[in-house]
């Protein structure tokens, strides 16, 4: 039987209603902001304690607020909701987990990647021991009778030079699919005034071309030609109708099938403007470009492949330390001081020493001013690995009194963006710890210090230790590219390179746009 007193006091017990109401009823009953003290027991404190109790109170209910509201505005309660649905694991995933889920490169670097590695070092990886440079005489194929040997052309050094038609006839790839879209792009908005004095060379550069070029190229040259002469982008100066069509184009076409666009279009761009400037300069870019194709040009220096026939000399006499025209003697263990040669007593120790001997995966330029074409300095490249899409570049060999010059940094500057533009995404920069006047340059290009490498090299039977410099794809498309840039060529040269790279970016898509839609027509 039911207990009737265990009833009865069940009955008496309020109900949930009840309890609701009589929590309520407290606030129903406050009437003043005392009332609110007094509920929470904080009337009778002092004042000080009193507020920095509610003051505390206070900070803590905003932030709780804030952030349940950023929770909320960044998604995490729906993330929740479809890891739940989905049965995933809220936790943090474990190693193996985690590299998996690890981003793939862009599709663009991959394919760069596979393409260095089986043109430049087709037998399976780069030889870091010492093969292929063998710049002394000894080589079979030196030229004939000569007293000093020709230094063999390594695979980075003809990956990165200015591509040209060949003396055979024949093109490299995408060169005259290069040419032909630039010089469409350029006759639809050149980028200066056109000169005078050409009106007649654009049929002999046509018929000179019949006799070296392959299938294709000359109707290419004209189509390209007529393109740029339909929409002119600025006032013509006459005589020279085509002579920016033809600057543009063949910059364009020389940087090669595998760099990036945005390289291309701004190289192009420039080196248009520099040999469009007047009638002299457009003929001695012309001339140039006959006798030396395969130079990156730049503003104020141009980078040419290290030949031991054609540089040791001026490089022995540059490094010296001897009085060159203005400039005074000096020491030159200022330069040779941290490498691991030098200095030399004649040219002949000078090609024999790993400056001209470069080893299979390096390469060398000669650094050549622009507009008096005497040599500045060498500049080298080393421990190439396009797998890892890797390479270091050491510090340029210069004189003390080109140190810190525009045309260090400008040499410095065409090496990095034709790097970058073939997909590399990392150049690193190693320079001794002792080394003050070595350590600024990195610097000035924006490297990022990485670190030191204790007892890294023995330099001339003594120890050296090493800071490591390096410079990402990314940091160089984010703002490091803009900031060299500006130094060499001014901050209003910077921002007119920027606007048009984006302009000719836009045109581009809107090409592939029309493209597509054509394909799609004929599809249909």
């Amino acid at each position: 039987m039911p207990n009737p007193a265990a009833a009865a006091a069940t009955a008496s017990l309020p109900s949930d209603l009840d309890k609701i109401k009589q929590s309520l009823s407290l606030l129903t009953s406050i009437s003043s902001f005392d009332d609110v003290l007094s509920t929470f027991g904080l009337l009778d404190m002092p004042p000080a304690q009193r507020y920095g109790i509610m003051f505390g109170m206070l900070t803590f209910a905003l932030t709780v607020c804030a952030v349940m509201v950023l929770l909320t505005l960044g998604g995490t309660w729906r993330r929740i909701e479809q890891q739940s649905r989905l049965g995933e694991s809220a936790t943090a995933p474990d190693g193996v987990t985690h590299r998996k889920r690890r981003a793939l490169l862009m599709e663009r670097l991959l394919e760069g990647r596979k393409w260095m590695m089986e043109t430049n070092y087709p037998g399976g990886g780069t030889a870091n021991g010492g093969g292929g440079g063998d710049g002394g005489g000894g080589d079979d194929d030196d030229d004939g009778g000569s007293a000093v040997a020709t230094t063999p052309l390594t695979p980075l050094t003809r990956m990165l030079m200015t591509s040209a038609p060949t003396e055979t006839g024949a093109m490299p790839e995408g060169y005259v699919e290069n040419y032909k879209a630039a010089y469409r792009r350029c006759r639809d908005r050149p980028g200066g005034p056109i000169l005078g004095g050409r009106v007649g060379r654009r049929d002999d550069a046509v018929d000179a071309a019949d006799e070296d070029a392959h299938d294709g190229y000359v109707e290419n040259y004209k189509a390209a030609y007529r393109r740029c002469r339909d929409r002119p982008g600025g006032p013509i100066l006459g005589g020279r109708p085509d002579h920016r069509f033809e600057a543009y184009a063949r910059a364009f076409a020389g940087c090669g099938d595998r760099t990036s666009l945005p390289y291309r279009w701004s190289y192009a761009r420039n080196y248009e403007s520099m040999s469009g400037k007047t009638h002299e300069s457009d003929e001695r870019y012309r001339t140039l470009h006959r006798d030396r194709p395969n130079d990156v040009v730049g503003r104020t220096v141009r980078l040419e492949p290290l030949d031991a026939v054609r540089h040791s000399g001026e490089l022995w006499e540059v490094t010296s330390g001897n009085v060159r025209g203005e400039h005074k003697s000096y020491d030159p263990d200022e330069v040779w001081a941290y490498l691991d040669c030098g200095p030399f007593d004649d040219v002949t120790s000078m090609i024999e020493s790993d400056v001209f001997r470069l080893k299979s995966d390096m390469a060398g330029f000669a650094i050549v001013n622009s507009i008096t074409d005497k040599l500045v300095g060498v500049i080298h490249l080393s421990y190439d690995d396009p797998k890892n899409l890797r390479v270091q570049m050491e510090p340029p060999i210069v004189a003390p009194y080109s140190d810190g010059t525009v045309e260090q940094m400008e040499a410095c500057f065409l090496l990095l963006d034709r790097l970058f533009a073939y997909g590399y995404r990392r150049v690193q920069m190693c320079v001794d710890s002792q080394d003050v006047r070595g350590r600024r340059l990195p610097n000035r290009l924006g490297f990022t210090q990485e670190g030191e490498m204790l007892k890294h090299m023995i330099v001339k039977d003594a120890n050296r230790d090493s800071l490591v410099y390096g410079m990402l794809n990314s940091d160089w498309d984010k703002g490091a590219r803009a900031f060299v840039y500006a130094k060499i060529h001014g901050v209003a040269a910077c921002k007119a390179d920027a606007a048009i790279v984006a302009r000719e970016k836009a045109d581009h898509e809107q090409e592939e746009r029309g493209r597509l839609i054509g394909v799609e027509k004929k599809m249909d």
